[in-house]
């Protein structure tokens, strides 16, 4: 009797799967009650998977069901849903289950599926309640596939669920981009991932955004990026960075040697942070944007970030848009990165910056030199208005085919090459041309830069004054010609055609016009 009980307890014993494993083997009998195994659980084994992409079009599509037979009894043995969605796009590539309510059981529904998966290398999940324990599950699923691609954001996932992906992350061989954004991951969460990424060269994407790194996280996050060498895009993003952690995270920066994105926006980067990212960017020599918008970047923070822009040869994208900064930062900053003649720089994200017209002069004169530079600020309706005095002026002058030489010439009866500036005022407002007093007057600045109430035109003259005012379709790009004011229209009365724009809408040289 008890050589009866003891056989029958050896024979429980090989249908249990190992204590290491919380998901079935795949055989069918798991899944439904001790059952005889179907022809759907034999389907998802053998040589008919190994030859996947060399069947015909009759065999992927028993594959397929197969499939579908498996998750639905998977689905009936954990007492989950099952997710219509996917059962539709069995056998592409990409999954996505984003807000689908899947939860910790439809996790393990879909890894009892997924986990001899050759098909399926993009798996997003973003925000399905999955915890910890849902976690549990993919990660195991995770070492017998070959996702490349995995979304787990908004899963409140934790510290436990951060302790359980970066033992994954220890033996990782395929995922190459990881997305865990909002998972309420604090410092010591954190530290579980740098561990794992300090010498990881297969993730290439990491995207922790919208947790609570605060000043440890900063520093854990700093020593990771000074010894990893695979991961190319960073988003933190919506963090608490700053002080000390933003700090030894620039430090890490500064000698990392692959990461060509960094995202950290709304952050609380100030003048210590903005120095310390400054002395990174010096050495730094693989970074290409720099995202520092909605932080604390004001006027004294720009001009210690420009230290690292005057030498820095590879960044081409700074976005510092809905920071405290002024026209004067923006100076600072356009000077530096036009001086700086091996500047990358391609565009820059100032767009909450009103600029006055000797921005707008200086982005005119750099576009010249650098076509495809593309700077994003707003300017009132003033400073593109006067911005466009001299374009007025000169197609008043052709339209009654004159140049402007000729204009000065008629002036000057002496032929000294100089004429006073009270002349010239009185001239313009004689002739009628169509610009306010506002406008007259920044007119007569460009020409005599000097202020010395003389102009001294010559060719050369004219030309720099045209060089330094941006043309005047560009500040009014979709109004038609139609709309440019005629010989004695007052500029006043001027006003933008229907669907020339509003006032957040921006130009061509992201002019935001406001009228």
């Amino acid at each position: 009797m008890m050589d009866q009980w003891e056989e029958i307890s050896e024979e429980e014993e090989e249908q249990q799967p190992s204590d290491q494993s919380v998901l079935p083997t795949g055989s069918q009998n798991q899944l439904e009650d001790e059952e005889k195994p179907t022809q759907a659980q034999e389907g998802n084994s053998g040589d008919e998977w190994d030859t996947d992409l060399e069947t015909d079009n009759a065999t992927n599509e028993k594959q397929c069901l197969s499939c579908a037979e498996l998750y639905l009894q998977a689905c009936l043995w954990t007492g989950s849903v099952p997710v219509s969605s996917f059962l539709r796009h069995l056998g592409e590539a990409s999954i996505n289950l984003n807000h689908y309510g899947v939860g910790p059981l439809g996790a393990k529904a879909l890894a009892i599926v997924l986990q001899n998966d050759i098909v399926v290398t993009n798996l997003e999940l973003e925000d399905n309640g999955l915890g910890a324990e849902g976690a549990c599950y993919l990660v195991e699923m995770l070492q017998t596939n070959s996702i490349q691609s995995l979304n787990l954001s908004n899963n409140q996932l934790q510290l436990e669920g951060a302790h359980i992906i970066s033992k994954m992350l220890l033996d990782n061989y395929y995922i190459k981009s990881l997305k865990l954004s909002g998972n309420d991951f604090d410092d010591s969460a954190v530290k579980y991932f740098a561990d794992a990424l300090k010498g990881d060269y297969v993730v290439k994407e990491l995207d922790l955004s919208h947790n609570r790194f605060c000043n440890t996280g900063g520093e854990h996050l700093g020593h990771m990026l000074a010894t990893n060498v695979g991961i190319e895009v960073l988003n933190l993003s919506w963090n608490h960075l700053r002080m000390g952690g933003a700090v030894a995270l620039s430090a890490g920066l500064k000698v990392n040697s692959t990461l060509k994105q960094l995202q950290l926006s709304w952050n609380g980067f100030g003048h210590i942070e903005a120095e310390s990212l400054g002395q990174a960017l010096k050495q730094n020599s693989t970074l290409v944007l720099l995202d520092l918008s909605s932080n604390r970047i004001d006027d004294q923070a720009v001009t210690l970030l420009c230290q690292g822009l005057a030498t820095n040869d590879t960044l081409r994208v700074l976005k510092l848009s809905h920071n405290p900064l002024t026209n004067i930062g923006a100076l600072t900053l356009l000077k530096t990165v036009t001086n700086n003649m091996k500047s990358a720089v391609e565009e820059i994200d100032i767009s909450t910056v009103f600029v006055c017209e000797a921005f707008v002069e200086l982005l005119e004169k750099a576009c010249q030199g650098r076509p495809a530079l593309d700077v994003r600020h707003s300017a009132m309706s003033s400073v593109t208005r006067n911005s466009s005095a001299l374009q007025i002026f000169q197609k008043f002058l052709e339209e009654r085919n004159e140049s402007t030489m000729d204009f000065f010439q008629a002036l000057d009866k002496e032929g000294t090459m100089k004429v006073s500036t009270a002349a010239f005022r009185k001239a313009v407002t004689a002739a009628n041309i169509p610009l306010d007093q506002r406008q007259l007057e920044w007119l007569i600045r460009t020409f005599d830069k000097k202020c010395t109430a003389t102009i001294i035109y010559s060719d050369k003259t004219i030309t720099d004054a045209q060089l330094s005012s941006p043309p005047f379709r560009s500040l009014k790009r979709g109004i038609p010609d139609s709309t440019f004011p005629p010989s004695g229209t007052s500029s006043s009365s001027i006003t933008p055609a229907a669907g020339a724009g509003t006032c957040t809408e921006v130009w061509k040289y992201k002019i935001q016009t406001f009228f």
